[in-house]
């Protein structure tokens, strides 16, 4: 019997394929291969594909929560909040992954639907803590939005997830740094 370390190990695989190549772009082989088990052995953990791309959400959605909360506890003030915000999105382009959310919404209508409602709530869940940052930030006096605060939000999350494609469409991250720096300073009150 395959030891519970094996799940873990077979959801990093998942979320590195997901990640590099669409959830569509991979197979129970191409994982039991790398592992070097048996597609039994995966289907013991994940009975199928869908069950383990819902349980390959929840835990991004997790550690990605864990990191905002982090940025709570650590960053001073809501541009510092906004800056290590965008350095998540920068530290997985640079290591030649995307968003495991925004892979999947370009992949949404041939998902299940829990998978479709779980990527809807990972990027609403964004929107809110993006909002709320920028809510204490313009209370403070240092950031300003055109518009409601939702609404930038959710253009701030969407500008992210864009410059991200486009960075990766050139295989330049240097678009992304660019794109992002001045999202930020347009934020920021002068």
């Amino acid at each position: 019997m395959a030891t519970p370390a094996t799940a873990d190990r077979i959801l990093n695989i998942a979320e590195r394929l997901a990640q590099t190549q669409g959830f569509n772009g991979f197979s129970y082989a191409d994982i039991a291969k790398e592992l070097r088990i048996t597609k039994a052995t995966l289907h013991y953990h994940f009975p199928s594909k869908a069950e383990l791309g819902r349980r390959l959400l929840e835990r991004y959605h997790r550690s990605f929560v864990a990191a905002l909360q982090d940025i709570d506890r650590t960053a001073d003030g809501a541009a510092v909040k906004l800056e290590r915000y965008v350095a998540l999105y920068a530290a997985v382009l640079a290591k030649h992954r995307m968003c495991l959310c925004g892979m999947l919404a370009a992949e949404l209508t041939t998902l299940p639907k829990p998978m479709r409602e779980g990527v809807r709530a990972f990027f609403l869940a964004n929107e809110a803590w993006v909002a709320r940052v920028l809510d204490d930030g313009v209370r403070q006096g240092i950031l300003r939005v055109t518009g409601s605060t939702p609404a930038a939000a959710a253009r701030l999350v969407a500008s992210l997830e864009g410059a991200m494609i486009l960075a990766r469409s050139f295989g330049d991250v240097g678009r992304f740094e660019a794109a992002s720096h001045a999202m930020l300073a347009e934020l920021v009150a002068t």
